[in-house]
């Protein structure tokens, strides 16, 4: 079946990516940024300083005193991100979230109407606990361009990303939140060069993050300063 093969081509790990706050910045203000995700927010296939999180962090704070915390999980798909991770984040009230979640939702094929209601149910409760919070969405990233999925099945995993991120960017201008476009910006250049992909051939690599946390400094950058 294409769903269990879909499975099997993908590197699932259940550990927790259990990392402290960090704190960066000594000019602006203080700054309250959270991520949540699977295992491109943890940081999977590169070492964790070089990742999304910790990347996006340090430009963050070059106008302002940031703490991050990182509750991303390998892994992980919506229902995790609301069932598990997005208690943490309510309890510390942030004022910027980066969700990076979605690539594990395309590859066990998570019905996109179930995917659309637990967003609608993770910002409203964002929100309640701080309503000026700012939140960035990545959609997934492009999983027809992975070496380790199966050419048979890249066709597939490319229309699937496509579907869901429709969803996405639909729910981003009704919800009022910044859509980040890291499949249609970064998956031509991984197509491209295979050298992005950490030797797992499914994760990126240090290179590989780069090329997203330009895509994500952008749209981070907007969220703080545009008007609601």
């Amino acid at each position: 079946m294409v769903t269990a093969a879909l499975v099997t081509f993908v590197t699932i790990v259940s550990a927790v990516q259990s990392r402290a706050p960090l704190a960066l910045g000594d000019t602006g203000a203080p700054l309250i940024y959270v991520v949540l995700g699977d295992s491109t927010a943890a940081g999977v296939g590169a070492p964790y300083e070089e990742g999304i999180a910790v990347r996006t962090t340090e430009q963050l704070a070059l106008t302002r005193q940031v703490t991050m915390h990182n509750f991303a999980v390998s892994g992980a798909r919506m229902r995790d991100v609301l069932e598990k991770q997005l208690p943490q984040a309510e309890a510390l009230k942030p004022d910027l979230v980066l969700l990076s979640v979605a690539a594990n939702d395309v590859t066990h094929l998570t019905s996109i109407p179930s995917m659309r209601r637990r967003l609608r149910e993770v910002v409203p409760r964002l929100r309640a606990a701080n309503p000026a919070v700012r939140i960035v969405i990545t959609g997934s990233p492009d999983m027809g361009s992975p070496p380790r999925i199966p050419w048979i099945l890249r066709g597939m995993s490319s229309l699937r990303t496509r579907m869901v991120n429709k969803m996405f960017v639909s729910e981003a201008k009704s919800l009022d939140l910044v859509f980040a476009r890291i499949a249609e910006k970064t998956g031509p250049a991984f197509r491209r060069d295979r050298t992005l992909f950490h030797p797992d051939r499914f994760h990126p690599n240090a290179r590989g993050y780069a090329v997203w946390t330009a895509v994500l400094n952008e749209a981070l950058a907007h969220a703080l300063t545009r008007v609601s």
